[in-house]
């Protein structure tokens, strides 16, 4: 007897939804248009835009526990912030691929980026944005692009995700709000606010979801440092520490962005404690 692959399977999508349809695979799978004939320029494509797709869920996420945190329900939160730091991990992992890649190899096509850069990207700078790591400066980079300065203007007027955490911190541990407004500039470390996160690591017992909440804003740090850390490495491998298409210092830029500190307070209150 002939076996089919079908096994009793729905054979005939003429008139229903399929897996391509569903997933619109037709217009992610024919968005890949190389500018020159090197056969790297196709791996660079992919690379960062299955990048953006991740970091399309990492807003996502980071929306969804923002308002989970706000309203006080922090166990969706976790696995948010935990699905978070894994989208990182797999970032990560992209730039393994990217690295198979060689100066010479990269140099064949680089022409063809023109001034495009990675620096571009508003949904890197949104995720940035949500994290606290704010410059309002930025929004310029996108006004070509109206919804995208759209989007990104208005989680500059929304308090940040750390912010959130803070004012829940606060409320958990009486004391009044210590988060402030929403700010267009970067979070800077607070004596008060490191004192009181020592408060909670002191006695995790007494405030067990709040320090929950503190591990798992670290663990998202840092995933994201680690994929900071590996841009680096990944841009100094294949272009040393040549500028950077989008006119930045390359390298220089990158290795100065290692510096950043999202949740300045959760680091210090480590060497307190």
């Amino acid at each position: 007897m002939t076996d089919t692959p079908s096994h009793g399977a729905k054979m005939d999508f003429a008139k229903d939804m399929s897996y391509g349809d569903y997933l619109q695979l037709d217009p992610i799978l024919n968005a890949q248009h190389p500018r020159s004939d090197a056969h790297d320029e196709m791996l660079f494509i992919v690379q960062h835009q299955t990048s953006e797709l991740w970091m399309r869920l990492a807003i996502h996420e980071l929306a969804a526990a923002r308002g989970s945190i706000a309203g006080g329900q922090l166990q969706p939160a976790f696995k948010m912030l935990s699905r978070v730091a894994r989208i990182f991990e797999q970032l990560n992992s992209a730039w393994d691929v990217l690295r198979t890649m060689t100066p010479s190899e990269y140099t064949a096509f680089r022409p063809s980026l023109g001034n495009s850069s990675g620096f571009q990207s508003h949904q890197y700078r949104l995720i940035e944005f949500m994290l606290g790591n704010r410059n309002a400066g930025l929004l310029k980079l996108h006004a070509h692009k109206e919804e995208a300065t759209a989007a990104l203007a208005a989680e500059l007027a929304r308090p940040s995700l750390y912010q959130v955490a803070l004012q829940l911190l606060a409320d958990r541990l009486g004391h009044a709000d210590v988060a402030g407004p929403a700010a267009q500039t970067a979070w800077q470390s607070q004596d008060q606010i490191q004192a009181l996160w020592q408060e909670v690591y002191e006695d995790p017992a007494e405030h067990w979801e709040i320090y929950e909440l503190a591990e798992k804003l670290v663990d998202l740090e840092d995933y994201f440092r680690r994929w900071r850390f590996n841009h680096v490495t990944t841009v100094e491998r294949i272009i040393g520490f040549k500028r950077g298409t989008g006119g930045t210092s390359g390298v220089g830029y990158l290795r100065k962005m290692l510096e950043v500190e999202l949740f300045p307070e959760l680091w210090h209150v480590r060497g307190a404690l």
